[in-house]
């Protein structure tokens, strides 16, 4: 007997030394979670039950458990690198086509692969939950995941439908006769212009040249007229809704040089495009002055925007707190490509492990708990870094010797049981 119970200790103590040298080899594992041998007593019973003097049978390693505590992070220049700060894993795919068989990892090495999916060192596919729209608040479809992919990307166009200009006129400028008709290529027959580019649905830009006329005190006409890139000289006049016979809209200002009218902004009719390209007519539903103003100072543009965009390319990604993915075109335009999908579960240390610093569900573990990134008890996502293993070397070298001496008590006690035997073999 006693040499079964000294040879559980051995291999109770060689488990012991097995999984701490384990912890030593992966101290630089990224998301590694740290592993414990939990022992229990063995007692040999009978149906009555263990006596009170009956000795212990052994030791038995009961479970290799892992310590699923948060790990440091440590940054780096890789902003795909992503790390999580608090609970939650990443959810994985095997591969991009092969996403029902799920994994999960605390390891946020990721990288493009050849088709531009962001995939871990093995291949595995990160996943995402599915963007409603192009913005973050159009929302995301929580519960449908996909693959992210990124590199095959483009800036899509955008039309402009509202241009925002805001101008001062100078109140000294001549009012212009009525008997002058405005012309465009007649700088008298009006006081200041001003131009920006704006895009079709194909994105191909277009040439917005605003006049001011002077027609009365503290009074403007407005006009608008679209040229081509290539021929800037032949203007078309884009009329304003509701406005004048002659197409312009009128400003008005008060005597302290704010703008009086109009209230809302213009509305221009549809500029065809010629030749035909196949882009839709530009049509500017909003042509807003608010804030325009007419003071003695000479004629300024203090701000113009307007929303549309040309084709772009892929310029970067962006990886928010809460797991939102952004690229970014070389348009200055933006798109959500998905927002990170992160997985909880009722009991961790029940989790299967797979290797290659992944989890897989059990039985034990219970089911999959979705979630996004800094709410319902998930934690933040930090960009540009990676969480380290948790393992503390110097507790894992103490550790170690603790588990060597438990190795070698326990083969004294085959050595003195041995010892013993042979005194009673001995006796003559």
């Amino acid at each position: 007997m006693p040499f079964t119970t000294a040879l559980s200790g051995l291999n109770a103590a060689s488990n012991n030394l097995a999984v701490t040298g384990n912890n030593i080899a992966n101290a630089n594992t990224t998301g590694f979670k740290r592993s414990r041998s939990e022992f229990a007593d063995v007692y040999a019973t009978s149906l009555g039950g263990v006596s009170n003097t009956t000795p212990g049978a052994g030791v038995r390693v009961a479970n290799v458990a892992q310590q699923f505590n948060q790990g440091n992070l440590s940054f780096t220049d890789n902003n795909l690198d992503l790390a999580i700060s608090g609970e939650g894993f990443f959810t994985l795919a095997k591969s991009p086509s092969e996403v029902n068989d799920l994994s999960y990892t605390r390891a946020g090495e990721f990288k493009l692969d050849k088709d531009g999916y962001m995939v871990n060192n093995q291949g595995a596919a990160l996943l995402v939950y599915r963007p409603n729209g192009t913005a973050v608040s159009d929302g995301f479809s929580v519960g449908v995941t996909q693959p992210v992919q990124i590199n095959t990307l483009t800036g899509l166009p955008s039309a402009t439908d509202s241009v925002e200009i805001t101008v001062n006129v100078n109140a000294n400028d001549t009012v212009i006769p009525a008997a002058t008709v405005f012309d465009p290529t007649n700088s008298n027959s009006y006081n200041s212009q001003t131009s920006v580019t704006t895009y079709d649905s194909l994105g191909s830009p277009h040439i917005l040249t605003t006049y001011f006329r002077k027609s009365a005190a503290n009074t403007w006409n407005v006009y608008h007229y679209m040229s081509e890139p290539a021929t800037p000289d032949t203007k078309t006049l884009v009329n304003v809704a509701g406005g004048n016979a002659d197409g312009s809209g009128t400003m008005t200002f008060d005597s302290g040089g704010k703008l009086t009218a109009p209230t809302n902004p213009f509305a221009l009719s549809s500029y065809t495009i010629l030749p035909a390209t196949g882009a839709a007519p530009i049509t500017i539903t909003s042509m807003d002055y608010t804030g325009s103003t007419q003071v003695q100072q000479k004629f300024s543009v203090n701000a113009m925007t307007q929303n549309g965009l040309p084709a772009g390319r892929l310029t970067g990604i962006d990886i928010d707190d809460e797991g939102v993915i952004f690229a970014r075109f070389s348009n200055g335009g933006s798109q959500t490509v998905g927002k990170v999908a992160l997985t909880r579960f009722p009991n961790t240390n029940g989790l299967a492990k797979l290797g290659d610093t992944t989890w897989g569900q059990s039985a034990s573990s219970g089911e999959p708990i979705r979630g996004e990134a800094g709410s319902n008890n998930f934690g933040g996502i930090q960009s540009g870094a990676l969480e380290s293993s948790n393992v503390d070397l110097s507790a894992q070298l103490v550790n170690l010797i603790v588990a060597q001496q438990h190795y070698q008590a326990n083969a004294q006690t085959i050595t003195t049981e041995n010892t013993i035997m042979q005194t009673i073999l001995n006796i003559r």
